[in-house]
């Protein structure tokens, strides 16, 4: 039995194959497994947009990659050491990402003359060298499946499908993992089927796990020992972007003792939000699938004119149909989450690729001057803090606000501690106020549109309270009375108060830090959202190396924290990575006048660490060299 323990810590798998095979499943069970071992771990599920493309088409290919190991894991991983792939055409797409002496499993069934022409290839790539350079294993999966699950009654195509359970089991083997997690997740996953189709999964993950045990190919097939990475004590669970935001906006109404009303439409990368939020009726979120865009952020708006908290979703395109509604909100200043899971665009774009598309949309894209907060999450733990925060400033300052993740956040997943919440200060909320006891009707008027001279956040009146009935919509308001105003001078100071609003947060949310490096120096690599990982780790080996790099991921994008500026100018130069044409750039040009080194990538793929340490030599050419 051959056992490898890397140097450097950490192994990146990658399994293919057809959109109908299961990947993703396998995948995210072989990650709970990784999170249960203690060790480190993040991934990317990378799938294709078509709901259903032919069968064993470079189209219909679908990936999960994990990077697991026992040190800190920023990332997915650059370049695969260990490739599944159960189809030619999951190997033609990804044997270009793999490093040269990967090890490659093939499920040798699917390799025949049909599928390589589905896969447009002209010959068995077995035969022509071109796997020469990497560490291949043949295995007859499809064949070894179909007989473990022979004495199980299912027929043959959903007894090929537990494929993905026979794969599952052969790599549990080669990480030493544990099966029981995966066991007692099938029973509950399966429980609503016929008996057969958990009885016949089962059966395939422990043929596959005793094939790699006992088939005698320990020269081939190799043991991966990785132990558990040095994390903070606690209890770990493997969580997504989306699942953590999801609980993050059920713990900010706990926090702020109100009921959280979802509305959204289902759209890609953004439903699964939905989805999650839809099974936490007992924590107080009520979900509404709404017929429309627009209707669902009305309804959201309407939420919390009713008291409650309202949050709305959706990726760019959904966005933009929002975005008279996103004004409404901001005009009668009610409390409102607007999450953007942003993919691959313009237009429909890339729908399940990631990209930091709408940045400007989220500072800049309203009608007239309708400045709104926007926050960033940077992982998929981050976002149940990013949730809470966000909600702490919307109902602090009864503005609506932008939370902006993207594809890549809110499908990976990666380790999360759960938290304590006695370590989360209460949200509170501008009470309403008592009702005057005057006669006067602008006296309850002047009441509700008084705003608080630190945040100007006004107090939170619902329908119903008794002696505060007051209008309230999308016309331009009087700023004492809120009665409708047309008069120039009023729409000014309204404007103004606006704006006003907005930099007002700059007072509640911490200056900005530098996550590693020197607070002053010849480079620092600032970013924002899923970009973290990538900078971290390239930074980090930077400075391994001797080199003067800084990083600072910028979480407030709107305002700005208010040291940033000077922060920022204590280094010569700016290295910005983002998965755009430079957003981000022109951001920091307009509201600081700071220039950047843009490093833009729009191939609906994150940033590999690599990209970003050649930008950092690229940009310390006689540091380098002094290093050397």
């Amino acid at each position: 039995m051959t056992k490898i323990t890397p140097d450097n810590l950490s192994v990146v798998v990658r399994f293919a194959g057809d959109s109908g095979d299961g990947v993703q499943l396998l995948g995210s069970q072989f990650a709970e497994s990784t999170a249960l071992a203690g060790a480190d771990f993040s991934t990317f599920p990378d799938f294709p947009a078509e709901i259903r493309a032919p069968v064993g088409t470079t189209f219909g290919v679908s990936a999960f990659q994990i990077n697991l190991g026992a040190r800190r894991i920023s990332t997915a991983g650059d370049q695969p050491d260990v490739l599944v792939a159960l189809n030619p055409a999951a190997l033609k797409v990804n044997l270009p990402l793999l490093q040269k002496g990967a090890l490659i499993i093939l499920n040798t069934d699917a390799f025949n003359d049909r599928n390589f022409a589905k896969a447009n290839m002209a010959a068995d790539p077995r035969k022509t060298g071109e796997l020469d350079d990497y560490q291949v294993v043949e295995i007859d999966i499809s064949t070894q499946t179909l007989e473990a699950v022979k004495p199980h009654g299912l027929s043959k195509s959903d007894a090929e499908q537990c494929k993905n359970f026979w794969a599952l089991g052969t790599v549990l083997w080669m990480f030493g993992r544990d099966r029981q997690p995966i066991i007692d997740w099938a029973h509950k996953k399966f429980a609503k089927k016929a008996p057969e189709v958990l009885t016949g999964n089962l059966a395939a993950l422990d043929a596959g796990h005793a094939f790699a045990e006992t088939a005698e190919l320990s020269a081939e097939l190799p043991q991966f020992v990785i132990g558990e990475a040095p994390m903070q004590s606690g209890d770990y669970r493997s969580i997504t972007g989306a699942e953590a935001l999801s609980l993050g906006l059920a713990a900010a109404g706990e926090l702020a003792d109100r009921d959280v009303i979802f509305c959204s439409y289902p759209i890609t990368p953004a439903s699964p939000i939905l989805h999650h939020l839809s099974k936490m009726g007992e924590l107080g979120v009520a979900t509404f699938q709404a017929e429309d865009e627009i209707a669902a952020c009305c309804a959201a708006i309407g939420a919390s004119y009713g008291g409650a908290i309202g949050v709305t979703s959706s990726s760019g395109p959904g966005i933009a149909l929002k975005g008279e509604a996103i004004g409404l909100g901001m005009v009668a200043e009610l409390p409102l989450v607007i999450v953007n899971s942003q993919r691959g665009g313009p237009s429909t774009g890339l729908p399940t690729k990631t990209e930091q598309s709408d940045l400007y949309q989220a500072v800049y894209g309203r009608n007239a001057d309708a400045p709104l907060p926007v926050i960033a999450t940077s992982s998929p733990g981050d976002c149940f803090d990013a949730a809470i925060e966000a909600t702490r400033v919307a109902v602090r300052h009864m503005t609506p606000i932008f939370l902006l993740t993207d594809g890549y956040i809110a499908n990976a997943a990666g380790p999360w501690a759960l938290p304590d919440m006695a370590d989360f200060a209460p949200i509170e909320t501008h009470a309403a106020p008592e009702a005057p006891s005057t006669d006067d009707p602008t006296d309850v008027k002047k009441a509700i549109w008084k705003r608080d001279d630190e945040s100007l956040g006004r107090p939170w009146v619902a329908p119903g309270m008794k002696g505060l009935a007051h209008r309230i919509g999308g016309l331009e308001k009087d700023i004492e009375t809120g009665d409708i105003s047309y008069d120039a001078q009023n729409h000014q100071v309204m404007g103004e108060m606006r704006a006003a609003k907005i930099d007002a947060i700059a007072k509640f949310i911490p200056d900005q830090e530098v996550e590693q490096g020197p607070s002053k120096g010849r480079l620092a690599v600032v970013g924002w959202g899923s970009t973290h990982g990538a900078i971290w780790r390239a930074v980090h080996q930077a400075n391994e190396e001797g080199l003067n790099v800084a990083q600072i991921h910028l979480r407030w994008l709107n305002p700005l924290p208010k040291n940033l500026g000077d922060l920022l100018a204590g280094y010569d130069r700016i290295l910005l990575p983002e998965m755009n044409f430079g957003q981000c750039a022109t951001l920091l040009r307009d509201k600081l006048g700071v220039e950047v080194v843009q490093l833009n990538k729009v191939s609906g793929q994150p940033f590999k660490i690599t990209e970003i340490s050649d930008a950092i030599r690229a940009n310390l050419p006689g540091e380098i060299q002094a290093a050397e």
